[in-house]
């Protein structure tokens, strides 16, 4: 470290996950040996140097370019380098120390002629002691995928390094061409060969993934596509760019199982210099393993595959067979495509389809079938996928032999009637409904149909019409098969026979009630007439007794006031007698005197 001034950058890889570079810098300059990644610094302290540089630095990787190959050693030592590979060794001397070869570590060079046209080499380091034993070393690269074998043998000068005193050579070769993502063996060992006495590593060259590969080898230059669907012609209109102009390009469509797998006629090649850069190829359906794939016309290019389509599963759940002779309905997957399986019986509302239990079935690439199935119109798979569920009904067409059951009332009958196509075995069930996905049995009939109608009558009673009673029909000869049910009957003749009783209960309560209102009617007009007789007698005696009374007060009255006026007129007379007496001269004088 130079100064406290001096700053640490922290370098982090975009391209690969995990790859972290720390590297020391001053202030003037920041160089880095062409790393594969795009960077981002920034400030940082000597405690996050450390912690980053012992979590990150094992895992970077840099791909140093060169602008030509050959062979380096270090300082004061002159080598030579020659193909060679010695078979046989020699046992080492006891003096010499398994420790002479050291330090063997390998990295990725690229050499580039121009832009997008660069060579892949590896970069082979490791350390020699020098002994008087070993003129040199050897170094060979053996690549599994194409069996290839490279060697060189490299010389040491040994009178220069005496001169120099020179104790331990660092040699550096980088002239093994190799490909993107190749997996190669390397070993270091001494010239003479002495056995036991080697270095060995395995080691993986960064494939077209790497950031700086894919921009720069003309094998990871797929090129870009775009494509634009025309669903009413039912064609991909593919574009290609930022691919190698002076190759031609091909564009095909294909269905991606383990491999993915050429569709006739889906196929073109752009040639170069086509100012387009475009090719329109057909397709049947939409399919989610439906790919669009590109690469150069050059052998062993890369290739650029698009599966835009992995949501598109709608039509993929159409591919339903039946074979009449056996009774099973089967499902292929066209695609690989994880998928629960299962039978379900859809309710007459359309709006749920109840699942049969034991018909469950998991797969990816395996035709799931069912043997001695129900081809009932309302029988249906139910395709489910952890992006949602479909279900389609292949008998409901009309083109297959399904059955269907009625119920009717009639002269106090409940008439079940199974009508089938085809030669059938079935059983009609009175049950009664305690929930609304359960009936408990009351009675079974057993019926077979040889392609024509057939009935079951019931009498009808008053339990028939209960609205928890349900009939249900249902196929026994197969092994999948969901009964119709019919509840809520409808009992009109019962209901008419029964109403006709209320009826007539109704009109002789009525009658009854009219008679006994007559009566009660005549018995009150009755005591009504003998109240008013006795109201009316009590009357006339009271208004003859009120007149005899009246008669006698009158007389009464009227000899009294007799009286009283007689007794009137003396008081009268005895008055005007009293004033002509008062009026007389007597009574005057008499007057005065006094």
């Amino acid at each position: 470290m130079k100064k406290q001034g001096e700053s640490y950058r922290m370098i982090l890889f975009a391209g690969r996950a995990k790859e972290l570079l720390l590297i020391l810098t001053d202030k003037e300059n920041m160089q880095l040996l062409n790393r594969e990644c795009s960077l981002r610094s920034w400030q940082m302290g000597p405690a996050h140097f450390f912690f980053l540089f012992i979590f990150g630095i094992s895992n970077c990787h840099s791909i140093e370019r060169i602008k030509e190959c050959g062979l380096t050693c270090s300082a004061g030592v002159h080598c030579k380098s020659k193909d060679r590979f010695s078979f046989f060794c020699r046992d080492p001397p006891s003096s010499l120390l398994p420790t002479v070869l050291e330090n063997l570590k390998i990295s990725t060079a690229m050499k580039c002629k121009k832009k997008n046209h660069c060579s892949l080499y590896l970069n082979i380091n490791g350390t020699v002691s020098l002994d008087e034993r070993i003129h040199g070393v050897e170094i060979c690269s053996f690549t599994l995928s194409t069996q290839q074998n490279q060697c060189t043998s490299i010389r040491f000068s040994r009178t220069k390094a005496k001169k120099t005193g020179v104790k331990k050579v660092h040699v550096q070769f980088n002239c093994f061409e190799v490909s993107a993502g190749q997996h190669v063996y390397v070993s270091m060992r001494t010239v003479p060969y002495f056995c036991d006495i080697e270095l060995s590593k395995e080691y993986h060259v960064e494939d077209c993934r790497n950031s700086v590969l894919s921009s720069s080898i003309p094998s990871c230059l797929a090129g870009e596509l775009d494509y634009r669907i025309d669903e009413e012609k039912k064609t991909i209109t593919v574009h290609v760019s930022n691919n190698l102009e002076e190759y031609d390009y091909n564009v095909r469509l294909c269905l991606k199982q383990y491999t993915c797998q050429d569709i006739s006629g889906a196929y073109a090649l752009i040639k170069m210099g086509n100012s387009s850069k475009s090719a329109t190829l057909p397709y049947s359906d939409i399919l989610p393993c439906l790919c669009i794939e590109g690469w150069s016309a050059f052998t062993d290019s890369r290739r650029i595959r698009l599966c835009p389509f992995k949501h598109d599963t709608n039509t993929l759940w159409d591919n339903i067979a039946y074979n009449p002779m056996s009774e099973t309905v089967s499902w292929e997957p066209t695609c690989p495509v994880p998928v629960t399986i299962n039978l379900c019986w859809l309710d007459a509302s359309n709006d749920n389809c109840i699942n049969l239990p034991e018909s469950f079935s998991s797969t990816v690439n395996d035709r799931v079938s069912y043997m001695h199935v129900d081809t009932h119109p309302q029988l249906c798979m139910k395709f489910s996928t952890e992006i949602g569920s479909w279900i389609r009904c292949p008998f409901s067409f009309g083109q297959f032999p399904g059955w269907d059951m009625n119920v009717t009332v009639t002269d106090e009958l409940l008439k079940v009637r199974i009508m089938s196509k085809a030669k059938a075995k079935f059983s009609v069930i009175v049950c009664k409904r305690t929930k609304p996905d359960g009936c408990v049995p009351l009675q079974t009939f057993h019926l077979i149909s040889l392609g024509t109608p057939v009935n079951v009558n019931l009498t009808l009673t008053r339990d028939l019409c209960s609205p928890n009673i349900c009939i249900q029909g249902l196929r026994t000869d197969v092994n999948y098969s969901f009964p119709v049910q019919i509840c809520n009957i409808s009992c009109n003749a019962l209901q008419s026979h029964y109403g006709a009783e209320k009826v007539v209960i109704v009109l002789i309560m009525a009658a009854g009630f009219l008679v006994s209102l007559t009566i009660v009617t005549f018995l009150g007009y009755i005591a009504l007439k003998a109240y008013y007789r006795m109201k009316w007698q009590q009357e006339s005696f009271l208004k003859n007794k009120v007149k005899h009374l009246s008669s006698e007060i009158a007389s009464s009255l009227e000899q009294r006031l007799s009286i009283l006026f007689n007794k009137n007129d003396e008081l009268m007379n005895e008055n005007q007698i009293l004033q002509q007496s008062l009026t007389s001269p007597g009574h005057q004088a008499w007057t005065d005197g006094i």
